[in-house]
């Protein structure tokens, strides 16, 4: 089914593993094309409740493969065409994404991980926003989130210097929702996503939704928003299960409903 990743559903979580290791994860279009089916597939099946993205062997994704650009086309036509439309597959996503970052996450790469939800990051990872160095400008949505997780001035350093951003100054910025230790890494990977997928699914979209309204609504029209929000949470399986085990002082066992 899938050529340039791996995709695999395990205790309610999706694992979607970019699988190029010996091109350090390149993109091709078919990979974006791939992730796009994937993402699709877990946002559309009741037995997904988070999604993992990845990479296979030592890097999470060095961004575009160059030795695939098609000098027919321009840049700006590729950005349409493949990136575009997979970034929005992605934020169009209400369930949690953790972009578990293993190793370098470069160019594209970075943006990808930028637009997950969560970045748990291998102490031997790193990050750099390599547009620059080839005169070019951050891009797949890059400045977008990079200026909403790190800030205005610290984005721009991070684009116009084009340096390598270790795990650990990652986690100091706020880039990095936590960094692992190498003998960590599968254990403190799979507790997270699972501690994840046990949270009440439907709220988790509503939260991501909403927030993202904060950015582009007034006060009168998010409150307006926020309402019909809780009225669609308050009709759900989990809420009532969550009210039920307050009640009885036992920990909530959330279905995803």
């Amino acid at each position: 089914m899938y050529e340039t990743i791996t995709y695999r559903v395990e205790n309610g979580v999706a694992w979607l593993t970019l699988n190029r290791p010996d091109k350090l994860n390149a993109f091709t279009s078919q990979m974006n094309l791939e992730i796009k089916k994937a993402i699709k597939a877990s946002a559309g099946s009741d037995d997904v409740r988070a999604i993992i993205i990845t990479g296979e062997g030592r890097a999470f994704c060095s961004g575009q493969d160059l030795s695939e650009v098609d000098e027919s086309k321009h840049l700006g036509q590729v950005l349409r065409e493949d990136y575009g439309p997979m970034m929005q597959q992605i934020a169009g996503c209400e369930k949690p994404i953790i972009a578990a970052v293993n190793g370098v996450a470069a160019g594209a790469g970075f943006s990808l991980a930028l637009a997950c939800d969560f970045r748990l990051v291998s102490e031997n990872a790193s990050f750099i926003n390599a547009f620059v160095n080839i005169g070019l400008i951050p891009d797949s949505g890059n400045l977008y989130y990079l200026t909403r997780i790190v800030g205005h001035a610290k984005a721009l350093e991070l684009s116009l210097l084009g340096e390598k951003v270790s795990a650990s100054e990652a986690k100091s910025i706020g880039l990095a929702t936590k960094v692992i230790g190498v003998d960590e890494w599968n254990e403190q990977l799979k507790a997270f996503a699972g501690n994840i997928a046990a949270k009440p699914t439907k709220a988790i979209g509503l939260i991501k939704r909403y927030l993202e309204a904060t950015y582009h609504l007034t006060l009168d029209e998010y409150l307006t928003e926020e309402a019909e929000g809780q009225r669609i949470a308050g009709l759900t399986q989990d809420f009532a299960e969550g009210v039920a085990a307050f009640t009885e002082k036992r920990k909530a066992q959330f279905i995803g409903k």
